[in-house]
């Protein structure tokens, strides 16, 4: 029987699937390596190897036309700074740029400060006997981040993670709606552009707007207003959005796992392991798309250039090819590499500091609550296409 006569079905709109996708993806990589969906129109890769190896090859499996499934099928033309979305040579250059302002020793740097934006979300709520992973924390912390990193007032931090939220939600069970470039035109952030073209300080705009680089076509010149737009955008979304689930997900799953959590309690330098165990465990980004710029032979089967391929991060972070029992949380795993982050070329330039925002909250949060159980009748899970986690999460405390 070939892959495509298989009865494994996989959508990645599908709520009850999304709900806990694992049986799913352990029939995908046992029957149907490579799995094709006849209604969305669209490959996938879930084994490891098939993934690492995928995402790898950036000249066979291309960016340029989006690396979100309703993005790459809306055909829309990306503008320039949509860092995700770009292919060499142009990729190269953006993400030279924001390499600068991502480095390891910078990220280290911001640790008080997320120390601190903990502190000012979990402090008030220590002795209420409960508080949400979500609400109180997730969507906070990160959000006072980026825009700490970004150079965006503290009042207006809020609304502007509501914006780029909204733009990721979908209906349960629908694809994203009206794919348009408006959705990385940075409109909400022209203001505090403009106002940091007079007003230069320590931040992210201010370098954007001062750095000199190399284009793609030799010119050496500054980014444009618009390119500077379609950045801030960029980073605004990568930034709170993953890093919020990862918090929630922490969450759910230490509460799953009480003994693992303890541990946490009494020794933190197993907290870094835990983090690389929960990005493994509940990967918040599912999945990663391309387009191919060639025919590709899988399986016995040849895939025609212009297709879209979904490399399945979540089914490969499970593979038990490449992992013991794969399914097991356990926070003293040799992880050895996950895919969480993707790999090669489009690694994800935040990692360094989602995992900082990862470790730092989890610290803050045993320190105050080293005991909590999930009110499950008030958690909601969060609906979008792109990531996967929870909108709300709230938690007993003792």
């Amino acid at each position: 029987m070939s892959d495509f006569e298989n009865d494994v079905y996989y959508d990645p709109y599908d709520v009850d699937i999304e709900a806990d996708p694992y049986p799913v993806f352990r029939r995908l990589r046992d029957e149907a390596p490579l799995y094709y969906n006849d209604q969305h129109d669209f490959y996938a890769l879930s084994r490891y190897e098939d993934v690492e190896r995928g995402v790898v090859d950036s000249k066979t499996y291309i960016s340029g036309r989006g690396t979100i499934l309703e993005i790459i099928k809306a055909n829309i033309e990306i503008p320039p700074g949509v860092l995700i979305f770009e292919d060499p040579p142009i990729h190269t250059v953006h993400r030279g740029l924001l390499s600068r302002v991502f480095t390891p020793r910078r990220m280290a740097a911001l640790e008080s400060k997320i120390r601190e934006f903990c502190a000012t979300s979990l402090d008030p709520l220590v002795g209420s006997g409960r508080f949400d992973f979500v609400a109180d924390l997730g969507a906070q912390m990160p959000m006072r981040t980026i825009g700490m990193l970004l150079g965006i007032p503290e009042g207006d931090q809020e609304a502007i993670r509501d914006q780029v939220d909204a733009n990721l939600r979908t209906e349960p069970g629908q694809p994203m709606q009206s794919v348009t470039t408006d959705a990385f035109s940075g409109d909400m952030f022209a203001d505090y552009i403009d106002w940091r073209a007079e007003h230069p300080s320590d931040d992210l705009m201010t370098e954007m707007l001062q750095a000199e680089f190399e284009d793609e076509t030799g010119t050496r010149r500054r980014l444009t207003r618009e390119e500077i737009l379609v950045y801030v955008t960029v980073i605004a979304g990568a930034g709170n959005e993953t890093t919020t689930r990862l918090i929630g997900w922490a969450g759910k799953v230490l509460a799953e796992h009480p003994d693992q959590r303890r541990e946490l309690v009494e020794d933190r330098s197993l907290i870094p392991n835990a983090v690389e165990e929960l990005l493994r465990f509940e990967t918040p980004a599912p999945y990663v798309g391309r387009c191919l710029a060639r025919d590709v032979e899988l399986y016995g089967q040849t895939v025609p250039e212009g297709n879209i391929m979904l490399f399945l991060f979540g089914a490969a972070n499970h593979d038990d090819r490449r992992y013991a029992d794969p399914d097991r949380f356990d926070i003293h795993r040799e992880n050895g590499q996950h895919l969480t982050f993707g790999y090669g070329i489009h690694f994800c330039l935040g990692a360094a500091l989602a995992r900082l925002e990862g470790r730092v909250a989890l610290d803050e949060v045993l320190t105050r609550f080293p005991e909590w159980e999930v009110d499950w009748a008030k958690a909601k899970r969060a609906q979008t296409s792109t990531v996967r986690g929870w909108e709300t999460l709230p938690v007993f405390t003792s």
